[in-house]
């Protein structure tokens, strides 16, 4: 069985061409992330050693890449977007691949009529990184069950915002290392568990009260005229309603559809478990690489007065190392954020 260990991690920055410009030789901290529907981060703290510091003078952002291993095992990779020289060392802030798409727009006109979501977004993607692939697949782990009509234009809109609105309407992406992972949003496979024993530090539940919708109302292109609703008054809740424009979708069913989709994910008040700050125990029945966003977690907690006990989604990963000093010793801290909200008590 597989658990979470220490992790140790390295790192290097690649060229555009794939070509190695620099390993990091002395790694002081290092920090990547993982989230659902959006673009993670990552940091690396380097120490120039030697040679090093020529190679990390000529690092350009958006010309080079900064890949990090744990234990030896691929688990981040993305563009740097932001590097700060310093006496001593040099600080590096990189994005997933997925942030090219916010800097891409839409490369031809296409109009989808009841096509699966999934597909859609595979699309947008391919369509994104058409002229300047910057290295990358797709890797649909299930269709996302949901179809819908969208028009996209040429030069309209940026495609990450498009892939992001999609994802409002019955699928799931992430990022790991140069693949982009497409799911549905209902995904339910579990990749491990957590208990209060796993958790030594304690946890946080929150209820997100903000976020209950049980009646949604989404209105497509002006020129269309498309407008769909779905839900109704909850006989807990009473009756909460939301309004939104989706601009590419083109007709009344994808309206729907849309609708449907959203008021899925909002018709109970999400709870949310948040390890706050704090590291996931060595044992714990969890194999860190493998925490992905869009799978889930069984867990298990009645240290709050809020009891858990169900499988939950990851909606972040968090994985941060120090290497410490003469006066304190370096260590890995591991933390994840899961969340419960209508598809999931589904």
């Amino acid at each position: 069985m597989a658990v979470a260990g220490c992790g140790t991690h390295t790192a290097a920055v690649l060229d555009r061409n794939g070509a190695t410009v620099t390993v990091a030789e002395v790694l002081t901290e290092v920090e990547w992330s993982r989230v659902l529907d959006g673009v993670s981060t990552a940091r690396a703290l380097i120490q120039p050693d030697g040679d090093c510091c020529n190679r990390l003078g000529r690092i350009g952002t958006w010309r080079n890449r900064l890949v990090i291993y744990r234990d030896g095992q691929y688990v981040w990779d993305g563009p740097i977007t932001n590097i700060s020289w310093s006496l001593g060392q040099v600080e590096l802030n990189a994005s997933d691949v997925l942030a090219w798409l916010d800097n891409r727009v839409p490369h031809q006109s296409k109009t989808f009529t009841n096509v699966d979501l999934t597909d859609i977004a595979s699309w947008l993607i391919e369509d994104g990184y058409a002229p300047d692939d910057p290295g990358h697949t797709v890797q649909i782990i299930d269709q996302a069950g949901v179809t819908g009509s969208r028009t996209y234009s040429i030069g309209i809109g940026q495609t990450g915002d498009h892939l992001r609105q999609l994802a409002e309407a019955g699928i799931d992406f992430t990022a790991i290392g140069s693949k982009i992972l497409l799911l549905p949003e209902t995904y339910m496979s579990s990749v491990g568990r957590l208990s209060d024993a796993d958790l030594p530090d304690g946890l946080q539940v929150a209820e997100d009260g903000t976020s209950l919708v049980t009646r949604w109302i989404v209105a497509g292109s002006e020129d269309s005229g498309a407008i769909g609703s779905y839900g109704d008054v909850d006989p807990y809740y009473g009756l909460h309603e939301r309004y939104v424009e989706m601009s590419e979708i083109t007709d009344n069913t994808s309206a729907g559809e849309a609708a449907k989709a959203r008021q899925r994910v909002s018709r109970v008040v999400p709870v949310f478990v948040d390890t706050q700050q704090v590291t996931i125990s060595p044992l714990a029945a969890v194999d860190v690489p493998t925490l992905v966003p869009g799978w889930c977690l069984d867990v298990t907690s009645a240290e709050t007065c809020r009891t858990v006990s169900q499988r939950l989604k990851i909606t972040g990963l968090k994985v941060t190392e120090t290497g410490g000093d003469e006066n304190s010793p370096g260590s890995e801290s591991v933390q994840v954020q899961v969340a419960a909200s209508g598809a999931e008590a589904a």
